[in-house]
């Protein structure tokens, strides 16, 4: 089957995760969580893009970011992903590739689903039972969108912006949303999109997304029973 191919589109947000060959490990030491931060904020800074929130796991990494071009986010991942491999294999004599293939990515209605996918990544190791709140995991953005630590890389979407009149009153607001859980849904629709490198937003967003690349981006659905319970289930999730 043939890849898909990417959507990339200046000025809309993408989530991307790449993860390590085999679900390998890709960060062994502190020393490597710092490196991989310096060189995403050079090469977002190169490239022209903004990133917004990020979570470093110890095998795959999220990332929510702007491009200001339309090949800006393929440029730093390219750029980012040769240099990190360069550096572990340098530091710990090994050979050959780290990454899995190409990184997965989505586009994503920042209207709607921005705050929510940047929840879905700083909620990620709470997910993994590393740590009861993402206050407690040192590898991610929350501690600059919601506590008093500053993360020079991180560029603040307008969205967040739009959460309060200042910094106190965006942060008390940005914590306010994980008082409560992630519906089980919303946690489907995400990982979705970023597996078949699709749309996340409403039929609006879908609209706009087609008129700026000039052609539709409806998938079609391949063989099923379109009348069984099980692909009702699965259309029913996939507009919720």
């Amino acid at each position: 089957m043939a890849r898909r191919p990417r959507l990339n589109l200046p000025h809309i947000p993408q989530h991307v995760v790449q993860r390590g060959n085999n679900r390998q490990v890709t960060f062994y030491t502190e020393q490597d969580y710092t490196v991989y931060l310096d060189k995403l904020k050079d090469y977002g800074r190169r490239f022209d893009v903004s990133v917004h929130a990020f979570v470093l796991m110890t095998n795959h990494v999220h990332l929510l970011m702007t491009p200001t071009t339309a090949t800006g986010v393929s440029q730093l991942m390219q750029s980012l992903g040769r240099y990190y491999v360069r550096y572990v294999n340098n530091t710990y004599k090994r050979t050959g590739t780290l990454w899995e293939g190409r990184f997965k990515s989505s586009l994503v209605d920042s209207d709607r689903y921005l705050l929510l996918v940047s929840r879905y990544i700083e909620l990620n190791p709470v997910r993994a039972n590393m740590v009861v709140h993402p206050s407690e995991y040192p590898w991610s953005s929350y501690r600059h969108n919601a506590l008093d630590k500053q993360i020079e890389l991180i560029t603040e979407h307008p969205v967040y912006q739009a959460l309060g009149k200042d910094k106190s009153a965006r942060k008390q607001a940005y914590q306010a949303l994980f008082k409560s859980q992630m519906p089980d849904y919303s946690v489907a629709q995400i990982r979705d999109a970023l597996q078949r490198t699709w749309v996340l937003g409403d039929e609006r967003f879908k609209k706009q997304i087609e008129q700026q690349l000039g052609h539709t981006i409806e998938l079609k659905t391949h063989g099923g029973d379109r009348k069984s319970a099980s692909f009702n289930a699965r259309d029913k999730n996939q507009q919720l």
